[in-house]
């Protein structure tokens, strides 16, 4: 507990007699078991065996699938893979499981992951950060880095990708918002490519108003705008056409690409085409010959043809995605 009613002292952190903090959690303050108020001890088996007891009990009464796991830099990481074990065996299915490990370094996140035996996925915070410093560099990010140092690069089965979530919008507690104009990029990043599991967040979707304290102590009103119609049309984009080999084309500054071929249930193919700074052109393969593209986000009206090789120049306005379809 972090408070002592006869004291009254409010910065320190007690740990009762006869108890220890949990091991294997972040190192962060040099153990970053204690988080917030009472913290939940994982070393004791009451507690492990009530969490499993919940667990069943949850699974029960919602059917879900799977769980989203909060703050597990907190909780020593090897309960998890006997968490997972007990509720598999007795409801005897696979579970989707996502924890939320906030550190923008990825040797750290390979780090759980092995922890864990691979049994769990985890938010791809480095590229999220990616995204966020793209988004402040205002056109001067070197977008064939964009997937440096992610999970969607190094270990996509264990990737969640996601733009923004309720913690790094503004004014919240791990704020880095990226900025409106880059998130239709970075949402054709997570959704029309094939590594990762992507997350659309609320308020990118259905947008946002509302009024909180800064760092500063003064109030803001904070105003998050709706990029439902761009959203929604990737979703249809990655519904329909995001199957099959996959070429890149990482190769430039501002301007980068890559294709979908398609697949036999899903045959028509895509080429995916953005710039943070001017217009950009890119020759790219699609694998159909003599074919026509249109461009679904609307942003060029001229429809683009292959040639007898199924290549074609694509292109995209500055500061703009543009998602070609074949017709």
């Amino acid at each position: 507990v972090d408070y002592d009613d006869y004291s009254k002292e409010q910065n320190t952190i007690y740990l009762f007699e006869g108890k220890s903090f949990d091991d294997y959690v972040a190192l962060e303050k040099g153990n970053f078991a204690y988080l917030m108020g009472a913290d939940v001890d994982f070393q004791s088996k009451e507690v492990r065996d009530e969490v499993i007891r919940w667990g069943k009990w949850y699974i029960e009464t919602t059917g879900v699938d799977g769980f989203r796991l909060d703050a597990i830099k907190h909780i020593s990481s090897w309960f998890f893979p006997l968490w997972i074990d007990v509720l598999e065996h007795h409801f005897q299915k696979d579970l989707f499981m996502v924890g939320e490990y906030w550190y923008n370094d990825i040797g750290t996140l390979h780090w759980y992951i092995n922890s864990v035996g691979g049994r769990m996925s985890v938010f791809d915070v480095p590229l999220h950060y990616n995204f966020y410093y793209a988004s402040k560099a205002g056109g001067h990010y070197d977008m064939r880095y964009i997937l440096n140092g992610t999970l969607m690069q190094e270990r996509p089965v264990n990737a969640v990708t996601f733009v923004e979530n309720h913690d790094s919008q503004p004014l919240q507690a791990l704020e880095a918002p990226v900025e409106p104009w880059f998130k239709p990029l970075a949402y054709a990043i997570i959704l029309l490519r094939r590594e990762g599991y992507p997350c659309v967040f609320y308020a990118d979707y259905y947008g946002a108003e509302y009024e909180d304290y800064g760092k500063d102590g003064n109030r803001y009103n904070i105003f998050l705008p709706s990029h439902r119609w761009i959203i929604d049309k990737l979703l249809f984009a990655r519904k329909y056409y995001a199957y099959g080999a996959q070429y890149d084309y990482f190769d430039h500054y501002n301007t980068v690409g890559w294709t979908r071929l398609g697949n036999e249930e899903h045959p028509k193919a895509m080429a995916v085409i953005m710039s943070d700074n001017v217009p950009g052109y890119k020759w790219m393969e699609v694998g159909k010959a003599n074919a026509k593209f249109y461009d679904l986000t609307e942003h060029i009206k001229e429809p683009i043809y292959t040639n007898e090789w199924g290549w074609a120049e694509f292109r995209c306005n500055g500061g703009s995605v543009s998602v070609w379809l074949e017709e």
